[in-house]
């Protein structure tokens, strides 16, 4: 790990209070400080909670919502529950993979987009859905996902 990640991890240890039931709060603010929670990261974290690495690395790797490496400069999440799965959100997504040219969970060789299957972002009467960077987007076809990333690929 280099200095600079240990160090910021050990800045995120020391200003959480320790309490139980902490690992989800430094996990998640290791994430915001980073951008992904790096597997380096695990020791500490396991060593400053008195946890086994595979008890930090099994709720890493249980939640999608944690990331082992960096994300594109922008990621779209594409939601895979159940009402959007009836609305067409695996045809969606098997689009949003042939247009970005990355698979799912992946981040495209540029290093431009991240694409992740996440389960219910809450518009759920409003399928399929989608996120984009922080913007929501509901009802979305594969022709309004194609203006989507249009738009955003502009913004490079």
């Amino acid at each position: 790990m280099s200095s600079s990640i240990e160090s910021q991890v050990r800045e995120v240890l020391a200003e959480q209070p320790l309490q139980e039931g902490a690992l989800l709060p430094l996990l998640h603010a290791i994430q915001e400080r980073l951008g992904h929670v790096p597997p380096a990261a695990v020791p500490l974290l396991a060593e400053h909670l008195n946890l086994s690495r595979a008890e930090v690395h099994g709720v890493i790797s249980y939640y999608h919502f944690f990331r082992s490496t960096p994300p594109g400069r922008h990621v779209v999440q594409v939601c895979r529950a159940e009402a959007c799965q009836s609305r067409g959100a695996d045809a969606l997504l098997a689009h949003a993979e042939q247009v970005l040219g990355c698979a799912a969970h992946q981040t495209r060789a540029d290093g431009a987009v991240t694409l992740e299957p996440v389960y219910c972002l809450g518009l759920c009467a409003s399928s399929p859905a989608l996120q984009i960077d922080d913007q929501m987007h509901a009802r979305v076809t594969p022709q309004r996902f194609d203006q989507l990333i249009a738009k955003l690929e502009g913004l490079r």
